[in-house]
């Protein structure tokens, strides 16, 4: 099967590195102009040198600060008077790690303003040009902790619940425009993130990051930690048009990690 995004417009969040960064790759070169929409400048300029552009794509960047809400509000309201997009990749930073008991109020409300404002924002602008176009293609980042929660993430377990709930009952309101909307629930990936959470397992615990990641490694039934690249491969599977007829989906992407249907 041979997919082809030529003459389409992604828009992909937290593109700076990671997750973000593989999907921005893959979409580039499977014939997609993209731009990256990040935080770190110097990070998406040695980026956007590495975009292939093989088939006349052009890509740009966005500097965002997904965690500043007002600001981001203004910013991709103004990429938006000038720009349309077919896909749109609604990916952010996680929030802090943590315990349910260890987070107030206030931690929850700048989650939800970082995880789900932020996404339906942007998707709401994004909506208007992809309906009048009767085609798009909106994927969430999630996680596999709405399904099986981790105690040690309870902020991304609560928010990031909504979003794909929310994600659920708009694909089913967008569907007659020709647009789908699928989550991905993010299992283990070898990224910056993981390393981070690691390394704070691991003082609680009073061991290495490297027994923290076995021990990681050991739970997959896989026996091993997923590569960004292959999260790319499924996003640009879903933002073709052979997957036109999936929708509404969430879709684990874990390695076989799990244990429920």
């Amino acid at each position: 099967m041979n997919i082809s995004l030529k003459g389409k417009k992604a828009l992909v969040g937290g593109s700076s590195k990671g997750i973000g960064a593989a999907i921005a790759l893959q979409l580039a070169k499977s014939g997609a102009s993209v731009t990256l929409m990040a935080r770190n400048q110097a990070k998406m300029e040695h980026l956007l040198a590495e975009l292939d552009t093989t088939l006349g794509q052009q890509h740009h960047y966005l500097m965002v600060d997904f965690s500043d809400y007002d600001n981001f509000k203004i910013q991709i309201s103004n990429f938006f008077e000038t720009n349309n997009v077919d896909i749109l990749v609604n990916n952010t930073q996680g929030p802090s790690a943590g315990g349910a008991l260890e987070k107030t109020v206030d931690d929850y409300q700048a989650a939800f303003d970082l995880l789900f404002k932020s996404v339906v924002f942007t998707t709401e602008l994004a909506l208007k040009q992809m309906q009048a176009k009767s085609w798009g293609r909106l994927i969430n980042v999630a996680s596999i902790s709405v399904k099986e929660p981790l105690n040690y993430l309870a902020l991304s377990n609560s928010i990031r619940a909504a979003v794909v709930t929310w994600g659920k009952s708009l694909s089913i309101d967008v569907a007659q425009y020709g647009i789908t909307v699928n989550n991905v629930l993010t299992g283990y990936f070898d990224t910056d993130r993981i390393a981070q959470l690691n390394t704070k397992k691991a003082e609680k615990m009073g061991v290495s990051p490297e027994e923290v990641r076995a021990s990681m490694e050991a739970r997959v039934p896989a026996k091993r930690i997923g590569h960004p690249s292959e999260y790319g491969f499924l996003v640009t599977f879903l933002a073709s048009e052979q997957a036109a007829y999936i929708n509404g989906t969430n879709i684990p992407i874990d390695g076989g990690l799990l244990k429920s249907l």
